[in-house]
């Protein structure tokens, strides 16, 4: 089986799967793909998201601020603690660093960033990062306030084997998306070659940057299939081994039991 580790479901367009979720989730299936994580990226509309998919168990969540949203509400320890502590929230994310856009918001950020990684250690779950475009200060701010204690993934990896490498060093793992599939993504098919098998995950980060061969398409969950197939070619493995491997890795890294699917 097949699990998508990092997607907006909330942000999907269900016309075209029936108006529901229950679409998504049969595409899913039929690809072999059994369990998703949807991924907040504000607190206004995370009840919302909850309300969606309290109907299929298959789904869990995460809850947090992505740092592009600054015209959000700003997070709280507390506030993400308590949220955290919802069923089914296996994460506190997604959190992270973003200067593609400039650095006005650097500091704002930066601020947003370590409150998580405090409420991540409250818990005791990991985190789901983001970073674009602020390779050090994502590193050095894990490292100054002890992410490593939770560990977390860096999820959509977008950088090169180094900043792979030094992720491992501070417990976390590597999620590869669509973006692996394109045709100039080099340095991060090189990483996704080089990953251990037990720190390297899988996701569509849909509705967002879907994979070759529906590159430009509104992604979906179901083709997470492609990502996985993509990274089994270009290691020398089949998709079985593949689906083996990221499965046991979610598994470990969420601490959820994916053993009846």
């Amino acid at each position: 089986m097949l699990i998508d580790s990092h997607c907006h479901l909330d942000r999907l367009d269900l016309t075209r799967f029936g108006g529901n979720l229950t679409g998504v989730l049969e595409a899913a299936l039929a690809n072999g793909v059994t369990r998703l994580l949807s991924v907040a990226t504000d607190l206004e509309s995370w009840p919302a998201l909850a309300r969606l998919t309290e109907p299929y168990p298959q789904i869990a969540l995460s809850v947090g601020v992505h740092p592009s949203e600054e015209s959000r509400r700003a997070p709280t320890v507390a506030e993400l603690a308590t949220l955290g502590c919802k069923e089914r929230v296996v994460a506190i994310g997604e959190t992270g660093l973003d200067y593609y856009y400039g650095h006005e918001s650097k500091q704002r950020q930066q601020e947003w960033f370590c409150i998580h990684i405090a409420a991540a250690r409250e818990l005791g779950k990991p985190l789901i990062v983001h970073t674009r475009d602020a390779r050090e200060d994502t590193l050095r701010i894990l490292a100054d306030e002890g992410a490593a204690e939770v560990g977390g993934v860096l999820h959509c990896f977008t950088e090169d084997w180094d900043m792979a490498a030094r992720a491992l060093e501070l417990n976390f793992y590597v999620s590869f998306s669509g973006i692996v599939t394109f045709k100039n993504a080099k340095p991060i098919q090189d990483a996704a070659r080089r990953m251990p098998a037990d720190r390297i995950l899988v996701e569509t980060d849909s509705p967002y940057l879907a994979p070759v061969p529906h590159r430009g398409k509104p992604n979906h969950p179901a083709w997470v299939r492609h990502v996985a197939q993509f990274i089994a070619d270009l290691r020398g493995e089949s998709l079985e081994q593949v689906a083996a491997m990221t499965t046991a890795n979610y598994s470990r890294l969420f601490g959820v039991d994916v053993g009846y699917a």
